[in-house]
């Protein structure tokens, strides 16, 4: 099974052999796709170095001539990083650029804090026009890719490195900016990324009825949105983000602007907690924010 990241390169470089106006910039990353894309298409492709902030840059002067850009390297470099660069380029001088972040969450589990992202959608949601992609498995990632020319604004598309299995059995609509994988009753679980698949798994294995929704877009459809919750009492969020700002806070803010009053539960990482610099994995990151799946499904 092929990971979210060689599903979305591959699929770009698919559309970029008929469409040679998609650029790929890389800040010295590897995957075969880009190899292929070196190959194949090497006017189409630039290796920055190890220089995110560069990339950006350069990336964005070619979007502002009508390149379709699209910028990857490690997630937390390539936007926290680059966070005013991408303020100044993407949101103050609307230049349509797409920022294809690896590693979101602890998908390197044992590079330490440097590479954990858990503040990404918190800080990238409060930046105008820009929109995030956040994938839950390899199907997700290729819709992704294949919606590229209906993006209105910059996004920032923000990929998994480890392989949890796929949700869907084929690429999902991304009209709504969600979906519902588990229909259940009373209960929704709101979730997003590598936790979903996770989450769903558990679910199945423990004959909950909990139902359990995927967030693919942010922002997303208001107006589904409210009409899907309606049929349910509570809502669950459950996210690998520190929870300042992040899903939970982004669905309070969702519930106010709609005037519903549905209960809502949030399970995340407690800034109290700071950065995490015990090693052996994931599960061991989430022992130290006391994030355990089972048992808060449970």
């Amino acid at each position: 099974m092929k990971t979210q990241r060689d599903t979305f390169w591959d699929e770009i470089y698919e559309l970029a052999k008929k469409d040679r106006d998609i650029i790929v910039i890389s800040a010295d990353m590897g995957a075969p796709a880009l190899d292929k894309f070196r190959r194949d298409l090497p006017s189409q492709y630039i290796n920055t170095g190890i220089a995110e902030q560069n990339s950006i840059l350069v990336g964005a002067g070619l979007a502002k001539e009508g390149k379709k850009v699209f910028v990857y390297a490690i997630a937390s470099f390539l936007t926290l990083n680059c966070i005013e660069k991408i303020r100044v380029q993407c949101s103050m001088m609307k230049i349509p650029l797409n920022i294809v972040g690896v590693g979101a969450g602890f998908s390197y589990p044992d590079s330490g804090p440097t590479h954990h992202l858990i503040e990404d959608i918190s800080i990238m949601r409060a930046l105008p026009f820009i929109d995030i992609y956040s994938v839950s498995d390899s199907n997700v990632a290729k819709s992704v890719a294949q919606s590229y020319k209906k993006f209105k604004h910059s996004t920032y598309i923000r990929l998994e490195r480890q392989d949890f299995g796929n949700l869907y059995n084929s690429p999902p609509s991304l009209t709504s900016g969600f979906q519902r994988i588990i229909e259940g009753k009373n209960k929704l679980i709101i979730s997003t990324g590598a936790l979903v698949p996770q989450i769903s798994q558990l679910l199945k294995n423990n004959q909950l009825s909990h139902g359990l929704l995927d967030v693919l877009t942010i922002p997303f459809n208001l107006n589904d949105f409210k009409e899907l919750i309606s049929q349910y009492k509570e809502l669950i969020v459950i996210e690998e983000h520190f929870t300042t700002g992040g899903l939970g806070s982004l669905l309070l803010e969702v519930l106010n602007e709609l005037q519903i009053q549905t209960p809502i539960k949030r399970f995340g990482l407690s800034p109290q907690h700071g950065y995490c610099y015990s090693y052996g994995g994931r599960e061991e990151i989430h022992k130290y924010y006391k994030l355990n799946l089972e048992k808060i499904l449970n």
